[in-house]
Order: structure tokens, then sequence, then C-alpha cells
């Protein structure tokens, strides 16, 4: 296919809350440019960016999926992004690389959560928005009710360039405020419309509303206001001019409509896009990393050397791993040699293609702005830059939230623990919301992602495409033990058997330490009483028992132990006796120290809706937290708050239910702190009855 140019692409990013039609209005655009022969649909299943499995299923995106298709000698790549709570961090990414955002707003609903939340996203990386209206065909529609909840949710700068011709059955097309003309649309779903004059009981309406986008364009210049109060108007020239550049600059919100479902509209959000949104050449040049660790500025000049941003991997269980890219500067050819500054890997860029749902269309040359993919890099990752030798630069990657969940993973058969350790860290790559570790005091590994839903649908997606199947559990809390009180213990280690026996003496003094500060082993020997080479053996045996505590065999910290007499037999004592004497002497101290259980506790911040602050303040208090502040933000409260972790293994799924789904939290470890002792003993039981299970099983 052609090589487009900086200048003739857009980047576009869709945005919104789930349901509101963004893969719907994909298909349309595609089929109205004749870039594919069908309308692909969602509740049939043949949507061209919800291709995987578990997507046509659930009848939802759970990832952004990619398209391009060519209009008015440009080249557009839309990228689809998800719209429900648990997936639409995934966004972040496409926002990134886009020139502009296409933000959905339901005609029936308004703006909704996850509106708001993409919204943020493009305002956070300054990707100037348009937005538009959809399903003003479905029964309530209504287009004052949205732009009313629009305004509301974004102020007075998102103007309506275009109105609607009709609401709910009988929306048949749009009025374009800017060229003055009707578009009627056909009802064949092809897209195509015819332009009339506009409608003789529309056109009061029609003036109302053009003269109000022109004074917020007007507003936008000095000039243009001064020519705007002298003539009462301003050409469709000046208007189209004006409006371009204030799109470019983020300071409009245009407002479009339509009906993806029935390709009504969508013609006129493609002309609106071709005309008036940004080429990558419009907008601010990418910031970098030199090589000397100096910023420097990457703008968009396919005649300069070559820089790529991988925004997006795809795990192709037959073919590798698939790298998603945007070439921000240079002309990258198919047989191009790039640098990865990260790991200093070379890559060939061999086999370069664009992307249209699952389909791959071969590309010789990829231009600065464009967007391409390609398979088998190396040691290339989301995140990465690529870049050729004669100049080194690097780009920041996109940070995305903490998890807010995580779940204990076991295989359902032994001897399955490395194939499911690499299948999940392919969906790392795949997924930067997922993230795989181990607890090294549980031993468990966990899979971690941003609600109950994504950890279910990415672990699902894992079996499915490697053959794994796991078992997904509550993950253990890594409580700890330390005690309260002091103790001298006198332990001794005497066996005797045939030939050599075993001996060891040693006493031992006990006693806490501030929270936090470990374990610390005093050696206060003095003549000799332990021989300096068994002290090691004792130390050594202490150190193991810390692993298990004698309340609920919980790691035990935060104490110190003195070594301060003993005494050994000539033949008899070894540093295996000495061991054991530490061991008895640990388990008896222990015992007589007051020990006592430890929760971790976490910082807790979370962001909720005015409207909701009881409820969650309420269940906050329930769970043990302790409020440590609250600040506004916007329309919403930020809580910040103390919480043991204990309390916070379910609290997603409660926030969702308590806000529905328009609060959102991260949490981070803080500190450990000592159970109440109404809780102690039910913590001690259940870990009884586990260590008694796990013995019968053996």
């Amino acid at each position: 296919m052609k090589v487009y140019g900086p200048k003739e692409i857009r980047n576009v990013a869709l945005l919104g809350h789930g349901g509101a039609g963004k893969t719907t209005l994909t298909s349309a655009m595609l089929f109205a440019s004749k870039s594919v022969g069908r309308f692909g649909r969602v509740d049939d299943g043949t949507a061209f960016t919800d291709y995987e499995e578990d997507e046509i299923e659930r009848k939802l995106s759970i990832s952004t999926g990619l398209a391009f298709l060519e209009w008015n000698k440009l080249k557009m790549n839309i990228l689809d992004t998800p719209g429900y709570g648990n997936f639409i961090a995934e966004a972040r990414g496409p926002v990134r690389v886009s020139d502009s955002a296409v933000v959905l707003v339901s005609a029936v609903s308004g703006v909704e959560v996850m509106t708001a939340k993409g919204w943020e996203y493009a305002e956070e990386f300054g990707v100037p928005r348009v937005l538009a209206v959809n399903k003003l065909d479905r029964e309530n529609a209504s287009f004052d009710r949205a732009m009313a909840s629009v305004t509301e949710a974004f102020g007075r700068l998102a103007v309506p360039v275009c109105l609607p011709l009709g609401q709910e059955k009988e929306f048949t097309g749009v009025i374009d405020l800017i060229h003055g003309k009707a578009h009627l649309y056909k009802h064949d779903d092809s897209g195509a419309y015819e332009e009339k004059e506009i409608p003789a009981e529309k056109r009061d309406e029609a003036a109302k509303a053009r003269a109000a986008l022109v004074e917020a364009v007007a507003e936008l210049d000095e000039k243009l206001m001064e020519k705007y109060f002298e003539a009462g108007d301003l050409t469709p020239e000046e208007l189209a001019a004006a409006l371009k550049i204030g799109v470019a600059q983020d300071k409009i919100f245009p407002v479009l409509c339509c009906a993806a479902s029935k390709n009504i509209g969508v013609a006129d959000i493609l002309n609106f896009l071709a005309e008036f949104a940004p080429s990558p050449t419009d907008r601010p040049a990418w910031k970098a990393k030199a090589a000397d660790g100096s910023e420097i500025e990457v703008p968009a000049d396919a005649a300069a050397p070559v820089a790529a941003f991988v925004f997006k991997s795809i795990s192709d269980p037959a073919q590798g791993r698939i790298n998603v890219f945007k070439v921000v500067s240079g002309t990258l050819g198919g047989d191009s040699n790039l640098q990865n500054p990260r790991t200093g890997t070379p890559e060939r860029m061999a086999g370069l293609f664009h992307m249209k749902g699952k389909e791959r269309v071969k590309c010789e040359q990829a231009a600065a702005g464009d967007i391409a993919a390609i398979m088998k890099l190396k040691e290339t990752h989301t995140g990465d830059t690529l870049c050729g030798k004669e100049r080194t630069v690097v780009f920041e990657p996109v940070k995305y939230p903490i998890p807010a969940i995580s779940f204990a993973v076991e295989p359902k058969s032994r001897g399955d623990e490395e194939k499911i350790a690499a299948a999940l860290a392919r969906m790392v790559d795949e997924d930067p919301n997922f993230k795989v570790g181990r607890d090294p005091q549980t031993k468990q590994q966990l899979v971690s992602g941003q609600g109950t839903q994504h950890v279910e649908i990415v672990v699902a997606r894992v079996q499915r495409r490697y053959g794994v199947e796991m078992v997904l559990k509550q993950p253990k809390v890594p409580y700890k033990e330390t005690i309260k009180g002091r103790a001298e213990v006198h332990a001794r280690h005497k066996k005797q058997t045939g030939g050599h026996g075993q001996f060891a003496d040693i006493q031992i003094k006990m006693e806490p330490l501030p929270r936090g500060s470990g374990f610390e082993f005093k050696d206060d020997i003095f003549g000799g009483s332990v021989p300096r080479n068994f002290i090691p053996a004792v130390e050594k045996g202490l150190v193991e028992s810390l692993d298990r505590g004698a309340l609920a065999g919980y790691p035990v910290v935060d104490l110190r132990i003195t070594l301060f007499d003993g005494g050994f037999h000539p033949v008899d004592s070894s540093e295996m006796a000495f061991k054991i004497a530490a061991h008895m002497g640990f388990k008896e101290a222990m015992e007589k120290c007051r020990p006592t259980l430890l929760d971790p506790v976490m910082n807790l911040e979370v962001v909720v809706p005015d409207e909701c602050m009881g409820d969650v303040m309420g269940d906050l208090n329930s769970r043990r937290g302790r409020i440590q502040g609250m600040t506004q933000k916007g329309h919403s409260q930020v809580v910040k708050a103390q919480v043991p972790l204990a309390e916070l293994l379910t609290y997603a799924s409660t926030l969702k239910s308590m806000t529905a789904d328009r609060g959102s939290f991260s949490m981070e470890f803080a500190s450990y702190e000592e159970v109440p002792s109404q809780t102690q003993q039910k913590i001690i039981e259940e870990a009884k009855k586990a260590q008694e299970a796990e013995a019968a099983a053996k």
C-alpha cells in the first residue's frame, strides 16, 4: 500500500464508557470508507476489533483494537480502546501515541464514569479531543440532554459543530453547522448521504447553534473576535481555519452526532477528522533522553533519523510476540536495523505490517507519525524505544496504575508450574496492567490486576491459548509474629548413642526491638563457655527458627537474642548439636515472651464521588481503617487511610458496588502493627487448621 507522510496521517483514539459504541463506530468507519466488505457487529461476534474469543463471548472490548482506513486521500489509524473499569487503563498507551481522540457519549445515558476517565487520560497526555454523541437512533435518546451532560462534565468549551435531524427512530441525518448543509443518510448502512439545504423547520435552530459555534471560535483569537463584533459573523473559511487551530491547541472541543449501528453521521465524523484533527506534524515534538542524558525534542520528521515507541504487545501462541509501535521520526523500512537502548540489543525490522483487526497488511515502509507492527523482535517489550545507531534516544514509558487486587494461582496438575510461569510472563508483556510475582513469605505465585474480572479474564485467556489449567485463590495474608516481653532460657541438647553422642548447652536472652528492626543476634560469650567455632551454628539455628513462630507458624521479627553462656563436650559437641539446642531455646523463649501477631497495614488512597462519601467512610471504619485525611478533587473526594491488608482482599468488588463503579483506589505497604486480641485468636485457629490439613495431605 501507499506510504503516507506525516501530514497525511491521522492517529485517532476512540474513548468512552463501555457500551458507548466505540467498536461499532470503528466497524462503521471501516465500512463507510470501503476498507472492508461488510459491516462488522458486536452483537453477532463479527466486529473487526473485537476478535478474541473472550471479547466475542462477553460482547465487550478487553484490549485495544487497531485498524486503519483511507479517507479523502489521508490515512487514519483508529485505536479502539476498552471502556469498562477493569480494562480502561489499557487505553493509556494508545492515547499516548494518538494525535487526537474521539470521546463517545451515549445519547441515552450521557457522560458516564469511564467517559470521564478516558477524558482524563487524553487531558493528561495533552491529546486534542472531539466528542461524538452516539446512539441517537435509540429509544429515549436526546441530543439536548446529552449536551447538558457534556457541558456539566467538560465545560462550555464543548460546542456542537452539527445537529441531529430527528431523534430515536426518526434520526435520519445531521446538519453541518460549519458548511451550512444538511446530510440525509441512506438506510442501507453504507454511510453514504445526500447533501441538501437545511430543512425550513430546522433553520432557526441551526442558525442559533451556528452563532454559538462562531462565538466560541471567535473567542480563541482577538482579531477574529474584533471581526465578529463588527460583522456579526465569520465566513466558513475563517471559521474552519480558526477551528482547526483551536482543536490542535486543545482550546475547543467540537461535538458531533451519529448512530454508529446504522452508519448515520459516521461520514461526517470522518470528514471532520480529515479536515480538523491534527496530523503528527501539528502536534508538539516528543521529548526524549539523548545518549548523554540530556532532554531533546524529536519532531515528526520523515527525513530525520528513525525513532519508534512500542506502545503495545500482543502474545501470539503460534507466531510469538507482536510489537505495535508509532514511528515518531524518520522512515522505517522493512529491512531496517535498529537498536533497543534499554537492552543494547540490535533488532532487525523485517516484515513490517499494519493491523486491521486480526488482519495483517504488509507494508514496505512506515513514515514518521504512522503506526505499524512487527513480529519476532528479540528483546523488545511494551514501553521500549527503537532507534538508529546514528541517534540514540529513549522515550519515557507510559505509567500504568498499580494493580488493585491480587490472587494466588496454583496449577491443577503437578509439574505444570514452569509452563504456567512462562505463559503468565507472556501475558504480562501483552497487558501492562497485569502483574505476576511470588510472595517470599507465603511462597505463593501471585497474579494481580485492576479487578476480579480483569484477573479472571487474563487467566482464562492464558489457559485457552497455552493449554494450561490453573486455580485462582484468595492470597494468604503475610502475617508476622513478634514478642512483647523478655525471657532467659537454658537449653540443653544431649543424646547418647553408640560411639559419639550429641551435646550442646546454651543460655540465651530474648527481648523485643522497635517495629521494623528485624532480627539481631548478640554474642555475649566470655571465657569460652561456648567455643568460637560453634557460635555461628547457634546463630544459624536461631535464624532458621525465625521462619516459624510459636503462635501460628508465621515468621518472627523485631527481636534480639543474646547468647551469654553455655557449655560443651570436647568429643560429643558439634555444629548440628548447637543448632538443635538453638531451636529448642528459641521455642521455649518465644512461649515465655508473650508472643503476638502483626498485621501488614497498607496506605490506602480512595477516589470517591461526593455522594458516596458516607458509605465509603463507614465501610473503611468497619475494616479497622484509620482515616488520615481528605481532599477535594473535582466532584470527588480523595480519602487517605491506613487499613490492614487482611481487610482489603475483597475491597475492589465492595468499592465497585458502593460507588456504581465510579470509585477507584490504590494502596502500598505502610508498616506492620499488632493485631487486636479478639482477631488474633481467629487467625491462630485458622492457621492451625491449615497446618493440620497440610500435614494430612502429606
